[in-house]
């Protein structure tokens, strides 16, 4: 009879157990992927923010300070650094804005942890601790935050304005700003909504000319050419047909016939 002994197997379990430098160092490499990414689009934040320069693997070349549009191009490999791309874009869906500046809080924020950790404290007491802070910190915001109705336009062209301070027209903010402001106020209803749907609001840009040439039209744009050199490139209270069937000539069906006979125009006569 043979017994075998479990002790051994035991021993090392208890030892893997006890080994957390392992743990340790996917937390580091975590962190360092992400700070990567921050490090990358820091530059870009606030007014005095640079542009970059990014061509994609088809050559196309763009020039932004974007931080959504960054990452994009952007080829993230790390599942940490992945996790910082998607936190921009949901940012963007959700606010339109603050997209570099959510990445670069972030990656502070795990650099502080990093420092925490190295000192010995555990993850979950870091979590608990920012969870705080953020209560705080929103709370804070609040009490600072100045409502703002929107009936009241002025208001909300001076809060576009600020935000296109850092974009590359900031020099066209003072004619950018009142067009986007009265583009969403033509598509809510102030005493109602609250969120702006911006399929509602298309944007279409046309090669030539300068930002000065740009303008909002209270109604329908189509990019067709006319089909007239005369013939009309505005049309006012214009009526519109909603046609349900194709308004084409039918076709034959062809695919049944087995012959056909052609009469030439003598044999006609």
């Amino acid at each position: 009879m043979v017994a075998f002994s479990g002790s051994g197997d035991s021993k090392q379990a208890t030892n893997a157990y006890k080994d957390k430098s392992k743990p340790a160092e996917i937390r580091k490499s975590n962190i360092s992927a992400a700070k990567a990414v921050a490090d990358a689009i820091r530059t870009s934040l606030g007014p005095k923010g640079m542009d970059k320069m990014i061509q994609s693997a088809n050559g196309e070349v763009a020039i932004t300070n974007d931080g959504a549009t960054i990452l994009k191009q952007m080829n993230v490999i790390h599942p940490a650094a992945k996790m910082l791309v998607e936190l921009s874009n949901a940012q963007d869906v959700e606010a339109g804005d603050g997209t570099t500046s959510v990445v670069v809080i972030a990656g502070a924020l795990l650099e502080a942890s990093e420092k925490l950790l190295q000192k010995g404290i555990h993850p979950t007491g870091i979590s608990d601790g920012f969870q705080k802070a953020a209560s705080k910190s929103i709370e804070i915001i609040k009490n600072m935050a100045t409502p703002i109705l929107l009936t009241d336009r002025e208001s909300l062209v001076k809060s576009a304005s600020t935000a296109l301070n850092s974009k590359v027209v900031s020099q066209q903010s003072s004619l950018l700003a009142p067009l986007a402001v009265d583009a969403v106020l033509k598509v809510v209803d102030p005493a109602k909504d609250t969120n702006v749907d911006l399929k509602d609001i298309k944007v279409i840009k046309k090669l030539g000319g300068t930002v000065e040439d740009t303008k909002l039209v209270d109604g329908l744009v189509f990019t067709q050419k006319s089909s007239n050199v005369n013939g009309p490139r505005k049309i006012e209270k214009a009526k519109i047909g909603l046609i349900q069937f194709c308004i084409s000539p039918p076709k034959t069906d062809v695919s049944n016939i087995k012959y056909i006979i052609i009469l030439y125009p003598k044999k006609i006569q």
